[in-house]
């Protein structure tokens, strides 16, 4: 089992976790408002150069 497999894995784990404890609308705020606040953290050059690889060169 690949890294980025057992991150996906873990991910939806701590959503499902999470669903019946903040409601189903505040976890996939949560899913889905973390790589986003992530990415606005790292610095314009950082952007640029995420934008630049491919996914395939992300792992």
């Amino acid at each position: 089992m690949t890294t980025r497999t057992k991150a996906v894995l873990g991910g939806v784990a701590v959503g499902l976790l999470l669903m019946p404890l903040i409601g189903f609308w505040m976890s996939l705020l949560v899913i889905l408002g973390v790589p986003a606040v992530a990415y606005l953290a790292l610095d314009p050059s950082q952007r640029r150069r995420l934008r630049r690889i491919s996914r395939k060169e992300l792992r």
